[in-house]
């Protein structure tokens, strides 16, 4: 199997089949078989017996496979549906290959820190200064 363009966390929306124009997060990637779970995409209906007395029966929904190649990446700056570019990029001394969008340029590989972290660390830098103000 090829090499996968497409990671956990990325953006993607999808180009063909019956979620048609459906936009997701991917939420884990099978590179052996070329297939990727992506959130609300391909939702598939389990039954599940109870196997004692506390358990709860019955049917549930989650997510199945799809293929990678029927989706394509949403560029976090541009907003928009994207191919990949693969260029190579001088990354602490080293020549790491980076994703980088086709259309505007930018890297799809940057971290991607949620709000929720970043405010934790800005309050913890607050609180060491004021620590060391006393």
């Amino acid at each position: 199997m090829a090499n996968l363009s497409v990671k956990k966390g990325d953006n993607v929306m999808v180009i063909a089949g019956k979620d048609k124009g459906k936009v997701g997060k991917v939420l884990k990637v099978d590179s052996s078989t070329g297939r990727l779970y992506v959130e609300g995409v391909n939702m598939v209906t389990k039954s599940k017996k109870p196997r004692n007395a506390q358990d709860k029966g019955g049917l549930i929904k989650q997510e199945g496979t799809i293929d990678a190649s029927n989706v394509m990446h949403v560029c976090p700056s541009c907003s928009e549906v994207v191919r990949v570019k693969h260029e190579l990029k001088e990354v602490d001394g080293k020549t790491k290959s980076v994703r980088v969008c086709a259309k505007c340029g930018a890297s799809l590989d940057e971290k991607k820190t949620s709000a929720k972290r970043a405010a934790r660390k800005a309050s913890k830098k607050k609180s060491e200064k004021s620590k060391k103000e006393d």
